[in-house]
């Protein structure tokens, strides 16, 4: 009778598959809605902080909420082995990469600073691909194009007159390579047994260290700026920095560093729609469907072949 016994388990054994499914779709959503909002939260108070400043204030605002997090979740430390990779990761992703992007904001549009570190994206498939063995599925080939030319479409359409720096464009890259290769170290620790949230906590107190010459500079500008700018970047270390990456590190333990990262194009296609709300400022036609491509797009990376059974 094992084709009877088959029927009457089916559906049990699939409730489970569906409802770890349900809750990788809702934390990625979180991740790209809270990182999203921050492109408002950096405009709001990048004005009146310096770079480093900014993000020594955020990471030790983000470094707290997230001591918090790891707390209550359990703290459990990675193999010893594992140690100094966490120590790289921490110091690449919470360091060089928000000082890369901060600093090349200043003199880049952020059109043109979107489009640039948006490569990163395409590099996580192609390296994972090839090092971490995750293959080139062809929804992922697929899709992660169309949402970078929809990145392109939103870049040059939001680009301002200013002419175009050298410096600020080199740093934009600086933030993309960071951003891929984070991605592909955080992913390489998960895989060999890191707990998430603990390595998210490590990673973002290696971060905040290494931040800390920028801290007489964060003493100075937190005597100037009004409060509505320190409230931003309180924000920015509270949401799109220990929720955002701790939902993003649930997401990438459970799906290939490719997909994960290509679901991050949904984030210049939110960002326009909230300075629209919250800025006023009306995006273009031609914002409005680079947006629609990158929605477009991710859902293509998020397509599964049907598997017979």
């Amino acid at each position: 009778m094992p084709e009877a016994t088959g029927r009457v388990s089916a559906p049990s054994s699939d409730a489970a598959p569906r409802s770890r499914a349900s809750l990788v779709l809702i934390a990625a959503l979180v991740t790209v809605v809270l990182w999203a909002s921050a492109f408002i939260g950096i405009r709001g108070a990048g004005p009146h902080f310096d770079p480093g400043a900014l993000a020594l204030l955020r990471m030790a605002v983000g470094t707290l909420a997230l001591g918090i997090i790891a707390v209550r979740h359990g703290i459990h430390l990675p193999a010893r082995r594992h140690w100094p990779l966490v120590a790289v990761w921490g110091i690449g992703w919470f360091c060089v990469y928000n000082l890369a992007l901060n600093s090349a904001e200043l003199t880049l549009d952020a059109g043109t600073a979107a489009m640039v570190v948006n490569l990163a994206p395409l590099m996580v498939v192609v390296f994972s691909g090839l090092f971490l063995r995750e293959g080139f599925p062809k929804p992922l080939l697929i899709g992660a194009p169309i949402a970078f030319l929809g990145v392109v479409l939103i870049g040059m359409n939001s680009s301002t007159s200013a002419g175009l720096d050298i410096t600020g464009l080199l740093l934009a890259l600086l933030a993309a390579v960071m951003y891929a290769g984070c991605t592909l170290l955080q992913k390489h620790l998960l895989t060999s047994g890191a707990d998430a949230t603990t390595l998210t906590w490590l990673g973002a107190v290696v971060g905040t260290v290494a931040l800390l010459p920028w801290v007489g500079t964060l003493i100075s500008d937190l005597q100037t700026a009004p409060l509505d700018a320190t409230l931003w970047v309180v924000y920015l270390g509270i949401f799109p920095t220990a929720i955002a990456f701790t939902t993003w590190a649930y997401v990438l333990q459970r799906s290939s560093a490719g997909q994960t990262s290509a679901t991050t194009y949904i984030v210049p296609a939110i960002a326009i729609l909230m300075s629209w709300m919250i800025l006023g400022e009306v995006p273009t036609l031609m914002m409005f469907i680079g947006g629609a491509l990158c929605l477009l797009g991710v859902l293509v990376t998020r397509m599964r072949r049907r598997v017979r059974t």
